[in-house]
């Protein structure tokens, strides 16, 4: 398992200070009524960039050498992750090359363009992100940040979860969106760190389960592209770095439907006003829709973005349920 600590992620939190946003902690009486918990909820979709993800990104381009950033940063991701490598980028006056999905969300697309970045599209069916990003960085001698799967985009992505639980109290689990596991290995490491009793449940799709399959056969499982409206949550397979730590330490990784995600993102747009990504309204979804063990009070909840096309938000608040 990889060495990260909460010391680790309390000096990210101190690195990246001047960068990310210290994001707003709310919560909504009609929702802890239909959840049947007092839930307080981690605003990410507050974030810089919409997302959580500003939190790895700054906490990689931070650790690095002053002569590593002058060589440039290559990296790989479906947007959210781009956006936060662009961004970042920006400010440090690094050149940053990303490389995103065909089908991008057009929001995620053009975002991470406006900061920048060198586009380089590719195809999910039939390409491999990780090796094109590696033939980029190798030729051009630019360091490759990884979406989720590095020790510095661990403890980065724990400061959410750091503040969250500075501001409440007495939580007695937290759910978490699970893509490819660097959101939720930070969040476990800063929970029980500091609460051992804390539960702590990662979240995903039910057609995107390669987590649930891989903790039950004890290995890393991939799994063919999923077809999911969290974009985010496409991983093919948990990663080396994020998969010991989420193994040893997470007590469950619970599955959402397709229209368990639609149903949320659209109780949380009408009730709470609040605009959720698929992916960012996932750990909602999943205490929203009662996935929880019973007998869990009070329950923090990562909305870990807000990103999503208008196209397909119209499409989500056009259904019922």
């Amino acid at each position: 398992m990889a060495e990260i600590s909460l010391a680790d992620v309390r000096d990210a939190a101190e690195r990246i200070a001047n960068i990310v946003h210290r994001t707003p902690v709310f919560s909504s009486r009609r929702f802890n009524e239909a959840a049947g918990a007092a839930c307080f909820f981690k605003g990410e979709n507050f974030q810089r960039g919409g997302a959580f993800k500003l939190r790895g990104a700054a906490n990689f381009l931070l650790s690095m050498t002053q002569e590593q950033r002058s060589r440039g940063v290559v990296t790989f991701s479906s947007g959210n992750h781009a956006q936060a490598v662009a961004i970042v980028a920006r400010e440090l006056d690094v050149r940053a090359t990303i490389v995103m999905p065909a089908d991008a969300p057009k929001t995620k697309l053009e975002a991470t363009r406006s900061y920048g970045a060198r586009i380089v599209p590719y195809d999910r069916l039939h390409e491999n992100r990780e090796a094109i990003g590696r033939r980029i960085a190798s030729e051009s001698g630019a360091t490759l940040v990884p979406p989720f799967d590095h020790p510095w985009i661990v403890a980065g992505q724990g400061t959410a979860t750091l503040e969250l639980l500075d501001h409440v109290s007495g939580l007695d689990a937290l759910a978490v969106p699970l893509g490819g596991g660097g959101l939720l290995s930070g969040t476990l490491i800063a929970a029980k760190s500091l609460n051992p009793s804390t539960k702590v449940f990662g979240v995903e799709p039910e057609v995107a389960n390669d987590w649930a399959l891989s903790l039950a056969a004890n290995e890393r499982i991939a799994i063919p592209v999923p077809e999911t409206i969290a974009d985010g949550l496409r991983t093919v397979q948990p990663g080396a770095v994020t998969f010991p730590i989420v193994k040893s330490l997470v007590d469950d990784v619970l599955l959402i439907t397709e229209e368990e995600m639609k149903q949320t993102i659209r109780f949380l747009l009408t009730r709470l006003k609040i605009l959720a990504e698929p992916s960012g309204a996932a750990g909602a979804a999943a205490v929203l829709h009662r996935k929880l063990p019973r007998g869990l009070k009070r329950v923090g909840i990562i909305i870990s973005g807000g990103n999503i096309d208008l196209d397909v938000l119209a499409g989500i608040c056009g259904g019922t349920g």
